[in-house]
């Protein structure tokens, strides 16, 4: 069987390294498949020209996965109609966090004849493996299908225990020289970057969050290791960036893995996305030597009882002091602060802005979003409790029409009001940012004109 799996434009200039698809692919390709990639996102090609690829190329199964979000919403929609408008048309199979809490609707909606709900390394394979042989899908844990005019949700299929049993993602099938181009704080201009997983899921479950794992699998430490191996040696990656929610997902944990990143010598700068609750002075300075250079905060408030009302599980004084550790440990850290979550009002918000320009180290921009309540998130069922949301379809046909306008105002203030505040907090901070810019150039010209700095490149802004 052959089969396409299309990646998708998100209007980047540089695109996040499809790592759920190359899962995929690796899996298929393991089973015996024939697998292509459709590369939409480095082409920018309109949904026309996957139409005519269709139309002149046969593929058995096309698929596609999307996370959440207005933007991929309507990217999905608009590659289900070329797909279903195609000579050709194969059975088509969607995936990902976006369809899998409401795949009624998502099916309905694209047209798909499946979706794989949740994890899919397992689930494909035996999709694929019912459609070859022509069995019912009934016994297929982990999918939701179309019989007709019925949609048929499956029973949930249980989570892969042993992660390292998936294989390496198929990065053969991509053009790497596309995507380590992307960019990553303290990245240097001959940097080459990917994305990697170090694990799924996460222990914490905060009331925004629409990612569906329970709990935390992680890797073992000699696949993280062999996998960056791998990157170094057949594609010169010089830069890791770790997506998953939780590298830091214990103490012990990161200690282990950084020790053995020392002891194998991998030689390699990285990033990953933490937890302030780990984020502790031996930890940090053990990270920092095992070459970390940026670590990614969900920090998301500072007022304690807004992060109890996001079951956050985090305190302010958690934060302020792993914040500070980390930058006295050489790390800089990144802040995720959004706004507009039950019960929160004005000086919440600016409790949020000082605390940027306090602790701003100036290696990357931050702006302060809303909170949106995704399909899939407790603050979802929340908003449809409380009347405030029919369902799937009034979130993202009327709604959710931006990331950074609100969708559901869970505030005592008007929705005026709310994006009138997020106005002046983010000029606030694109004035400072904007500053720190301006002062960094100024320092580049007072080396270069007064001191006669001949190493200087050129002003640039990458």
């Amino acid at each position: 069987m052959k089969v396409l799996l299309i990646v998708y434009d998100n209007d980047s200039y540089i695109h996040w390294f499809p790592q759920g698809l190359a899962y995929i692919a690796a899996i298929l390709r393991k089973e015996g498949y024939d697998v292509e990639i459709y590369n939409q996102d480095v082409h920018h090609y309109p949904e026309s020209h996957l139409k005519n690829y269709l139309d002149k190329n046969f593929f058995d199964i096309v698929g596609l996965s999307f996370i959440g979000g207005y933007y991929q919403y309507h990217k999905a929609l608009q590659i289900s109609e070329a797909i279903n408008h195609s000579k050709e048309r194969p059975f088509y199979l969607i995936g990902g966090h976006g369809p899998t809490p409401e795949p009624e609707y998502f099916l309905k909606k694209t047209g798909a004849d499946a979706i794989v709900m949740g994890e899919g390394e397992v689930t494909v394979i035996e999709l694929l493996e019912a459609l070859k042989s022509r069995r019912s899908l009934d016994q297929v844990k982990g999918i939701s299908y179309r019989e007709g005019e019925r949609c048929i949700i499956n029973e949930r299929r249980p989570l892969i225990e042993d992660i390292d049993t998936i294989p390496l993602p198929a990065y053969e099938l991509f053009p790497i020289n596309y995507y380590r181009l992307f960019r990553m704080p303290h990245c240097t201009n001959s940097d080459f970057v990917m994305p990697m997983l170090s694990g799924r899921g996460c222990t914490f479950r905060c009331n925004f969050c629409y990612r569906m794992d329970e709990g935390f699998r992680p890797r073992s430490n000699d696949s993280i290791i062999e996998e960056i191996k791998l990157l170094k040696l057949d594609y010169g990656i010089t830069h890791i960036t770790f997506g998953d929610e939780l590298l830091m997902s214990s103490k012990e944990r990161t200690i282990s893995l950084c020790n053995d990143f020392i002891r194998h010598k991998i030689s390699i700068k990285w990033d990953c996305n933490g937890r302030l609750n780990y984020a502790r002075k031996n930890v940090l300075h053990l990270m920092k030597q095992a070459g970390c250079v940026f670590i990614n905060y969900g920090i998301e408030s500072l007022d304690d009882r807004i992060l109890k009302n996001m079951n956050k599980a985090l305190t302010t004084k958690q934060i302020i002091r792993g914040i500070e550790e980390t930058i006295t440990a050489g790390i800089s850290p990144g802040y995720n602060i959004i706004f507009g979550n039950i019960g929160e009002d004005k000086e919440i918000l600016k409790k949020g802005v000082d605390f940027l320009l306090k602790y701003d180290d100036g290696t990357h921009l931050r702006t302060i979003r809303p909170v949106t309540p995704y399909p899939g998130s407790p603050l979802y069922y929340y908003a449809i409790e409380r009347g405030l949301l029919k369902d799937c379809e009034d979130f993202y046909e009327t709604k959710h029409i931006n990331s950074d306008l609100i969708s559901i105002n869970f505030t005592d203030i008007t929705d005026d009001d709310v994006h009138q505040c997020l106005f002046e907090a983010n000029s606030i901070l694109l004035q400072n940012y904007l500053k720190r810019k301006f002062s960094s150039y100024e320092e580049q010209m007072k080396r270069l004109y007064l001191e006669r700095d001949s190493s200087f490149r050129g002003f640039r802004q990458t």
